[in-house]
């Protein structure tokens, strides 16, 4: 399967206002893509527009909410009115919500479906006719390593992210079966230091923290544009989702225990009280449009994304997880 060079393809990001799928973006117009972004926010979408044309780069922006599926199919067929095709549509955006399952109300739940499966699904099917119409492409969905593995106050998020991997896989197979040279890749990032911990919304009585150590939104951008250009099914980012995937698939149970162990008071670690009425990004867009977020101290580089990526590596990625994984039980004891 061929894919173009970055600096020959036109680009759609969805959720692109902040962290994760504005750094992205960024990274696309500067390697030379055409890049047209969207989100709920028009400021913030007009920052980015605004950053990427100071620097040289060809970017637009549209407006769409992503539970509406007429919005997210406008993106791409923007996209294609403005620059004649689509190469890889890149869909990022998701909400958070922080609770327990008993304290999550079932608008809440499915609202949270709604934005961050439904939203992936409806960008799918938006995307994959003009991927078709063009004979090659990419499709790049920002699943999360709770795609693999759930995590306690995260049931709704952690439900949209394997309901993610679920409708990729089928999608993925038959687009084979059809011989379309269309590649669909899962991006399975682990706790990102961007916005997303600030700016959801929590009944947990302090601002969520994701579970340390954080990793720089950039190895996630990098994990995207290099989807772009090279046929990938999956790629787990950071360490931990590599060591959090390795042990799930050996000791559900030792998962468990881990969890039991750390998982809850490591969400509340911030110590900052928050009310479940502060601002949040649950049911409309805040003005912030940052790409990194609170936990700057927090973040530690990944030593297996850079080598993961190279074909001869990927041989012997496993004997190198167990590696970590003895050492993370080693200091956990």
């Amino acid at each position: 399967m061929q894919l173009k060079p970055i600096n020959q393809q036109v680009v759609a990001v969805v959720g692109a206002s902040s962290g994760i799928g504005r750094k992205a973006a960024l990274e696309f117009a500067q390697r030379g893509a055409k890049v047209v972004v969207s989100a709920r926010g028009e400021l913030k979408l007009k920052s980015l527009v605004e950053e990427i044309r100071g620097f040289g780069g060809e970017a637009n922006y549209i407006v769409a909410d992503v539970q509406e599926f007429d919005q997210v199919k406008a993106i791409a067929d923007k996209t294609v009115e403005l620059y004649g095709r689509l190469d890889t549509w890149v869909h990022a955006a998701a909400i958070g919500m922080f609770a327990t399952f008993d304290k999550t109300s079932p608008e809440e739940f499915k609202h949270v479906i709604d934005v961050s499966l439904m939203g992936q699904v409806y960008g799918a099917m938006a995307a994959l006719p003009h991927l078709k119409r063009e004979g090659r492409g990419a499709l790049i969905h920002v699943s999360s390593m709770e795609g693999r593995r759930s995590l306690p106050y995260q049931s709704a998020y952690s439900c949209a992210k394997h309901g993610i991997e679920g409708f990729l896989e089928a999608m993925r197979i038959e687009l084979i079966h059809e011989k379309w040279p269309i590649n669909v890749t899962s991006i399975k990032p682990a706790v990102i230091n961007t916005p997303f911990w600030s700016n959801g919304l929590t009944k947990l009585g302090v601002k969520p923290s994701g579970i340390p150590p954080y990793y720089d939104p950039k190895i996630v951008a990098d994990a995207i544009v290099y989807a772009a250009e090279h046929p990938i099914r999956d790629l787990l980012v950071g360490d931990i989702a590599k060591l959090l995937d390795l042990a799930q698939k050996i000791s559900p149970s030792l998962v468990d225990s881990l969890l039991l162990l750390l998982g809850f008071n490591l969400q509340l670690s911030s110590g900052e009280l928050k009310l479940e009425d502060a601002p949040n990004n649950f049911y409309q867009p805040i003005p912030d449009d940052r790409v990194d977020g609170d936990y700057q101290n927090l973040v530690i580089p990944s030593i297996t994304d850079a080598l993961g990526k190279l074909p001869i590596f990927q041989l012997g990625t496993g004997a190198l997880l167990a590696l970590l994984a003895a050492q993370a039980f080693k200091q956990i004891e």
